[in-house]
């Protein structure tokens, strides 16, 4: 899996050479690449934005700059997203589906957005993560690289996703390990007792519990 990301501050993405997704790294089974737009700006201060035509606070991107660091690795066969608090929201059935393309360039807007006209040009899916505005699409970014990494073959153990919040429909089961008691509270017996039948019936019981109380709007 291959993800090329258009961003002004290609530093942000260092966090993702950690944990789970940096062992995907060191083992080629995704490839992230950064490209910094700000290397395509023709101005000799490696300027990237402008004043809004018809007024108004804050800085635009050029499309002219966004545009020449998209030709540096424009590929038919990717897809191209933009991280967007006016996208479609990210959910778990998205991050499936995306996890299933070969190639995604992700760009990341900054300041008061990029020129329309670029976008037009260029973009195939806008995508937010949630209804709120950050300072940039760098974090958004992070989130869709994490979130569809997890469902590149070969990044998690098949078991890990398959009964995890969401992948079913419903949340996951409240999980527990070592010490069997802690504060005076104990884990489950089913959860102690070898029988696994029972215990798999417990679990489904206790994810229907967990997703009526903290997100009940799921089931309807």
């Amino acid at each position: 899996m291959k993800f090329d990301v258009l961003t002004l501050f290609p530093e942000m993405f260092e966090l993702l050479n950690q944990s789970i997704i940096g062992k995907a790294i060191e083992k080629d089974l995704i490839d992230i690449k950064l490209i910094n737009i700000r290397d395509f700006s023709k101005d000799k201060h490696k300027k990237v934005d402008d004043t809004p035509y018809g007024g108004g606070a804050g800085m635009i991107m050029k499309p002219d700059v966004v545009y020449d660091a998209y030709q540096s690795v424009k590929d038919e066969n990717a897809k191209v997203i933009y991280m967007s608090p006016q996208g479609k929201p990210l959910n778990q059935k998205k991050v499936e589906e995306l996890s299933k393309e070969n190639h995604l360039i992700i760009l990341c807007g900054h300041y008061e957005g990029i020129d329309q006209r670029v976008l037009d040009k260029i973009v195939d899916e806008e995508i937010s993560i949630g209804d709120y505005v950050l300072t940039g699409g760098e974090i958004p970014a992070m989130v869709l690289i994490d979130s569809v990494s997890r469902y590149v073959k070969g990044v998690l153990k098949e078991d890990s996703i398959k009964e995890e919040s969401f992948s079913n429909g419903l949340l996951e089961y409240p999980q527990y390990t070592r010490p069997e008691v802690f504060e005076g509270m104990k884990v489950p017996e089913v959860l102690l007792s070898g029988h696994h039948e029972n215990i798999e019936k417990w679990r489904k019981e206790k994810s229907l519990e967990m997703t009526k109380k903290k997100r009940p709007d799921i089931l309807k």
